[in-house]
């Protein structure tokens, strides 16, 4: 399938970025959300993104003009029937994303690929919940979007050949660098990522460290961008907590217990970034 026009749902930040990962590759895009206030900021997202890689030169104000008109915003999924393929950016919880694809999938032709950029839903269950579980399939982009060169493509049990090779071949268009993996908790990047967060914080509640120390010698000893902790303070520690609490409830495996020290943190509230508090304070 020559995917020409993607349809997005959901204008936030999973959402915009890879509106603009399209419409700077020359795709058209169909973004979807409930108001036009939030359309209207994902799309000034996009902009202001834009603005910046105008000051590093790295774009023309015409460049980014075509940009932003291959962006279509609305709220009414019936303008996703122009897409060759939808992808679901919605908030993490399945209830509501089996929702909004049962709302979705009656509308679009047979051939329609539907996508799901969920991070830790299983995309075997998603299928199930529409009409076109072989053209059904996972596509988990990393934040920021326009930035990050990884997508995770992942492949339900009914996931078809054509569905996965026309999707690679998408993220590759879009100048990304995807991966293959078979569908399961946490896929490959969490699945490694999680553990070592909650590990870290297992080393901070032993007080073998300082968090500085901890996350020093990582970014150090290991080439990391970030330390752990304070990637977990970016993440959200409450997002880390559930998803340890997912691997340990799905894996029955006791190496995926969550850290008390982290458990005790949300408790508090004390989430990072987003409350200005978690292991460091902001």
């Amino acid at each position: 399938m020559d995917i020409q026009t993607v349809g997005i749902i959901g204008a936030g930040t999973m959402g915009n970025g890879i509106a603009q990962a399209c419409a700077v590759s020359g795709v058209k895009v169909v973004m979807v959300d409930i108001s036009d206030a939030a359309v209207a900021k994902g799309i000034a997202t996009v902009s202001s993104s834009l603005d910046r890689l105008i000051k590093k030169e790295k774009m023309s104000e015409a460049e980014k003009s075509a940009a932003l008109a291959r962006i279509q915003g609305s709220t009414h999924y019936q303008d996703l029937q122009q897409a060759q393929l939808v992808i679901e950016a919605a908030t993490e919880n399945f209830d509501l994303k089996v929702k909004i694809l049962k709302q979705v999938d009656g509308l679009l032709a047979a051939d329609v690929i539907v996508a799901s950029n969920t991070s830790s839903i299983s995309i075997t269950k998603l299928a199930a919940a529409t009409s076109r579980a072989d053209r059904f399939i996972g596509m988990h982009f990393f934040n920021p979007v326009p930035m990050m060169a990884l997508v995770e493509i992942i492949r339900g049990l009914q996931t078809s050949e054509a569905t996965h090779d026309a999707v690679q071949a998408l993220a590759k268009r879009l100048g990304k660098s995807p991966i293959t993996v078979k569908n399961a908790p946490g896929f490959v990047v969490n699945r490694i990522l999680v553990p070592m967060i909650n590990e870290a914080f297992f080393v901070l509640s032993e007080g073998l460290a300082t968090p500085d120390d901890i996350d020093a010698g990582m970014r150090l000893g290991c080439n990391q961008p970030i330390g752990p902790l304070a990637l977990a303070d970016m993440i959200g520690l409450d997002v880390c907590l559930a998803v340890m609490e997912v691997y340990l409830s799905e894996y029955g495996d006791s190496k995926y217990r969550p850290c008390p020290l982290l458990k005790e943190m949300v408790a508090a509230g004390q989430l990072g970034r987003k409350t200005g508090r978690g292991v460091y304070h902001y």
